[in-house]
């Protein structure tokens, strides 16, 4: 599977990510909430006390200075996701709730990983892993190479994998942010 050193092409679709832990449908809930301190506390907690494994929580300004969007990631296997839905709701700050389908959702993750580069060789296959999987270079140094990746969470985990070999000495994640596909608005 494109061991260093070897001249086969890859392609991303070929790659295999094995299971990430998933038990179910994933739940891209996009929740715009009133830019007040304690808000994003009070939505953690209330996942918390409901027994919710939180995946990715991203957190932002919108277009509006008083209005923050929270992008919150579930597996909704595990319980169901209505009830705490309904509850949130109820929050004082919590202005809307929309649970994204992922086939009518565009969603993005943002990752670093700073990978070890000992000598030129291993540096150029890193380089062309990162061109294949639509990566920037963003620093070098002597012993290492860092490369931002953006893409959904199964490129993320294929370039992961794929670079891991070379000796991974540090990843970073954003977690996904997501809109809806189309003129719809969440």
């Amino acid at each position: 599977m494109g061991e260093p050193g070897t001249k086969e092409v890859l392609v991303l679709e070929d790659l295999e990510v094995s299971g990430r832990g998933r038990t179910g449908r994933k739940h891209i809930l996009s929740i715009l909430v009133e830019n007040k301190p304690g808000v994003l506390a009070r939505i953690a907690g209330l996942f918390a006390r409901r027994g919710f494994n939180i995946d990715s929580l991203a957190v932002g300004p919108t277009d509006d200075e008083s209005m923050s969007r929270i992008t919150l990631t579930v597996d909704g296997a595990a319980h169901p996701i209505d009830q705490v839905t309904k509850q949130l709701h109820k929050l004082v700050h919590v202005i809307k709730i929309r649970d994204l389908e992922p086939g009518d959702t565009v969603a993005r993750e943002l990752a670093l990983f700073k990978i070890s580069c000992q000598d030129g060789d291993t540096r150029a296959q890193v380089t062309q892993y990162a061109d294949i999987f639509r990566g920037k270079t963003v620093d070098v140094s002597k012993r290492s190479v860092t490369v931002e990746v953006t893409g959904t969470d199964d490129k993320i985990a294929a370039f992961e994998e794929l670079v891991r070999p070379f000796g991974l000495i540090e990843m970073v994640r954003t977690g996904e942010i997501a809109v809806s596909r189309g003129r719809g608005t969440t």
